[in-house]
């Protein structure tokens, strides 16, 4: 058997991968396979796959066997390359060691740049190139870097070695000390690691070599990296690659440079080229902040020929991958290299704009396009932003670099660790910094907006700021941080004060703004790309299904007109219980509870009656004839009833009676596990005179509706069902009354009557409960709670402890579990349409806007998905997108493939099924 390769060289326009090799050589090594094989100047190296960081895992953190002879015989092909050798006295080959995931995580895990410097290559390197100031920096921020990250030594130490002797000579600028300054500071640095690493600096190449790489395959276990791919979302992959490659240098001096640059703005989505650069200055100075960069167009005046090729590199590298591209590049002694080329990450507005016109451009189609934009884009185009009105009286403190767009406000922190500290204290937290680095992401999650004082458009804090979606301002000049106070323009502030950030302009306010969420609705650039995710769900197919519908939780006329302005085709979730909590209906429901007979009961169900009919109204009249599907009260009696004094005795006031008589009765509701107890439908069971008063209600908004020239669909949903005999006696009462009403009002209005599927004990008997039913809708947020046994207020104390063990995947509140809920949902779905071929299927829990809930629900064949208004439009994305992926004959989903060809039963109700069609006026011919 043929042993498996685990190194892979690439040089001199060949390379032994591509870039379809991703998962084994990692994003970063795939692409520098790529671009040698594309003939673009690519410094030469190889790459140790992915497979050998699962091996070190797997086998205690030791290496497969073969692994340092393949890198031995790979370092020796190298060397014959470059002419140059790893540890020369004379003429030294230098390199870098770098990570690279299948998944881009910037910053995530560890680099090392000058591998092979040590006290005689210093000597050789500088008489070799007659420039020992550039030797001297080069073997500097070689310690630097692998003292901190191979040997542990704190960087504050070397931070504060250099600024000492800046200090001293007084200078600000690195570029300011000369090599008898390097020299020193060089000497300095090796005494820190003495101290701190107890021991020497290593001088043998090969054991820095391989330090280095265990340091890189280490670091995919980090603390940062762990934390990055848990936000992230990233999971399944191998491990990290390590790239080994030759060195060029940005820091030769003035003919030389480095930089970081877009073949689109990430911002915008612009089409234009865009990034920063800094000459005479090694790639960490640029995406670190230590120096504020220049703008890439700058390039142009200062050496065209350089800025013209990198321009020629752009468009061949944009048009080869169909997508835009997050470049680095080094500048040595006038020649132009590429270290690396990756789809850049982007902000939601760029995102969006950037898919629109490569299909405008031919570059890609509409379907590649819909992928461009991710769920995580939509969402970002939904967070708030300054209100205008606040923004006539406010000043601005001092503008920065609009580096992610937004607005935030929140109270000041200096450091990771104290946002993440104020952020478990429930405190809105607003992160302060010079310059972020990698060890910050845990509380740059948790802040709601980041502000540095240095830094560009392409930084640390800038970029992975785009990539989250958080508000960020780098490179405020006009920011001064001294321990835990900030000086922002002439203000000064201290930790906890609030100040708001706008990251589309860069401004910085004191104190917090008032902040509105924007309205997508008026943007054509959005509503363009949503057009199109609405072209691919609509002309999907399932089998018999055509269409797969989004529609909305909404409550009160607002969120449906909310929601129905973001792209809802309805309403799959009202709930009625929100309703009774206003204070004009609270008074008259808690008399009900605490009434003694029905005709109690009755007489106050009749004073709230108007009320809740002008609240359907409302709903009504916003969705303009879409679909209304209304719950029936849900939640058990005692979250209604009054809990203080005064409640209680404005209760009593109202009925006349002493509180001492209403307090039996309010503890008698008292349950002990009341999400088991008397509720939903088993309220109507004893209690029918309360369903009686909610469909009397929404038939007499309904026959309003009409009369007004309103159209209208309203339809009914009885929650908590558990067995088909609950349908069979709530269902023709309903019936009775909306046929009473809709008589008396002289329309003609067809209702549909449906129930939740939350109980596993309904799910496992659908065909049944089917018989009695026009609709289902999947409660997922109970089923999953009865199903796992998990109560989603108190899961929170062990779910994470699932997670990190890996006994579960992923949160089951948050996207539904395939292997358990789902299976109870699928099995629902055939044994529904086995009576009901043409029932239709929504979900409308939580999980309803959950991206992968919604390629599950489209693969289980439902016919909608519901969810709340803001998330309307990222389900229009993920609805789109589910159509996509799973089209063809192999991606069937498990329903879809098995639904039976029996010939359907006849639904046990008094009248048929009618159309989805909205009840209107009656017309009169002229």
């Amino acid at each position: 058997m043929a042993k498996q390769k685990s190194v892979f060289f690439f040089g001199e326009g060949k390379s032994e991968g591509d870039a379809q090799m991703r998962d084994i050589l990692g994003g970063k090594g795939a692409n520098l396979a790529e671009m040698t094989n594309l003939g673009i100047p690519v410094p030469p190296g190889f790459t140790i796959s992915t497979e050998v960081c699962a091996a070190y895992y797997e086998n205690n953190e030791q290496y497969p066997a073969g692994l340092e002879e393949a890198v031995l015989k790979n370092l020796k092909k190298l060397e014959k390359v470059m002419g140059k050798k790893l540890g020369d006295p004379g003429d030294p080959l230098l390199v870098s060691v770098r990570s690279g995931a299948p998944v881009s995580m910037p910053g995530m895990m560890d680099t090392i740049l000058n591998l092979g410097m040590n006290d005689k290559a210093v000597q050789g390197l500088a008489e070799r190139t007659g420039n020992p100031r550039f030797a001297w920096d080069a073997y500097r921020r070689f310690i630097q870097m692998y003292g901190d990250v191979v040997m542990h030594v704190p960087g504050k130490q070397f931070e504060k070695a250099i600024a000492s002797i800046k200090e001293a000579k007084g200078v600000k600028l690195d570029t300011e000390l000369d090599e008898h300054d390097l020299e020193n500071l060089v000497g300095k640095y090796k005494k820190i690691v003495q101290k701190y690493a107890e021991k020497d600096f290593p001088q043998e190449p090969l054991d820095q070599l391989w330090g280095a790489i265990n340091a890189v395959f280490g670091s995919w276990m980090n603390e940062r990296a762990i934390k990055y791919r848990q936000i992230s979302g990233i999971k399944n992959i191998k491990g990290t690659a390590v790239n080994v490659q030759s060195m060029v240098f940005g820091n030769f001096g003035n003919d030389s440079g480095t930089g970081v640059c877009f073949s689109r703005d990430p911002s915008t989505g612009e089409n234009v080229f865009y990034g920063e650069y800094l000459m005479n200055a090694q790639g960490e100075d640029v995406v670190a902040g230590i120096r504020t960069p220049e703008k890439i167009s700058a390039l142009e005046q200062e050496n065209k020929p350089i800025y013209d090729e990198l321009v020629r590199i752009r468009n061949k590298l944009e048009k080869h991958f169909k997508d835009m591209q997050d470049m680095e590049f080094t500048v040595q002694q006038g020649k132009l290299f590429l270290l690396q080329t990756r789809n850049g990450k982007r902000s939601g507005a760029a995102a969006v704009k950037a898919a629109l016109d490569m299909v405008e451009e031919k570059l890609i189609d509409k379907n590649t396009a819909i992928f461009r934009v991710g769920p995580e884009h939509l969402d970002q185009l939904l967070h708030p932003r300054i209100d205008p009105q606040a923004l006539k009286e406010a000043v601005s403190l001092t503008r920065g670099l609009n580096a992610s767009p937004g607005a935030a406000a929140g109270r000041i922190v200096f450091s990771a660790k104290d946002a993440e500290e104020w952020h478990s204290r429930g405190e809105k937290v607003l992160l302060v910094r010079q310059e972020t680095s990698p060890e910050d992401i845990g509380g740059m999650v948790v802040s709601q907006g980041i502000l540095t004082s240095t830094g560009g458009m392409t930084s640390h804090a800038a970029v992975v700021a785009r990539g989250m979606g958080t508000p960020c301002i780098a490179g405020a000049k006009g920011v001064t941080i001294k321990g835990k106070k900030v000086e922002i323009g002439d203000a000064s502030f201290e930790e906890g004060d609030l100040i708001t950030i706008n990251g589309s302009t860069g401004d910085v306010y004191s104190g917090e703004l008032a902040l509105i969420r924007p309205d997508i609705s008026k943007d054509v650039l959005v509503q363009t790309f949503l057009g199109w995710c609405d072209e691919i769900r609509a002309a999907s197919t399932r089998g018999h299904l055509r269409g797969f519908e989004v529609r909305t939780n909404a409550d009160q006329p607002e969120d449906a007109q909310r929601a129905f302005k973001f792209g809802a085709q309805g309403v799959g979730l009202c709930r009625t219980e929100h309703m009774f909590f206003d204070k004009d209906k609270l008074i008259h429901f808690r008399a009900m509870i605490v009434a003694d007979t029905e005709e109690e009961r009755r007489e106050a169900l009749q004073k709230i009656l108007p009320l809740q009919q002008q609240d359907f109204f409302g709903i009504f009249k916003a969705m303009e004839g879409r679909p209304v599907t209304i719950r029936l009260l849900d939640p058990p009696l005692h979250e209604f009833v009054p809990h203080t004094k005064e409640e209680i005795e404005e209760l009593a006031a109202y009925l006349q009676t002493p509180s001492k008589k209403l307090l039996p009765k309010i503890e008698k509701l008292h349950e002990a596990n009341p999400m088991l107890g008397h509720r939903g439908c088993r309220l109507a069971v004893t209690y029918p005179e309360i369903y009686d008063m909610q469909v009397e209600a929404i038939a007499l908004a309904a026959a309003d509706c009409v009369r007004k020239d309103i159209p209208v669909m309203p339809e009914i949903m009885i929650p908590i069902v558990c067995d088909e005999k609950e349908l069979a006696l709530l269902r023709p009462k309903a019936e009775q009354i909306l046929k009473r009403v809709f008589k008396e009002a002289g329309v003609d209005i067809h209702v549909k009557i449906g129930t939740m599927i939350e109980v596993p004990r309904a799910a496992l008997r659908a065909d049944k409960v089917a018989e009695y039913a026009d609709f289902f809708s999947f409660g997922t947020n109970d089923l999953t709670q009865m199903t796992f046994a998990f109560s989603r207020d108190d899961a929170a104390s062990f779910l994470p402890a699932y997670l990190e063990k890996g006994i579960l995947e992923e949160d089951p509140f948050k996207s539904v579990d395939e292997g358990g809920v789902g299976l109870l949902i699928t099995g629902a779905v055939e044994k529904g349409r086995s009576v009901h071929a043409d029932l239709k299927i929504g979900i409308c829990g939580e999980h309803g806007g959950d991206p992968a809930t919604i390629d599950f629900c489209y693969r289980s064949g439902l016919s909608y998905v519901s969810c709340s208004p803001y998330r309307v439009p990222i389900a229009r994305l993920a609805a789109a997108q589910a159509v996509i992926k799973n089209s063809g004959p192999k991606r069937t989903a498990r329903t879809a493939r098995s639904t039976p060809v029996k010939e359907a039963k006849p639904i046990k109700k008094s009248r048929p099924v009618k159309a989805d069609k909205p009840a209107r006026k009656p017309r009169t011919s002229k």
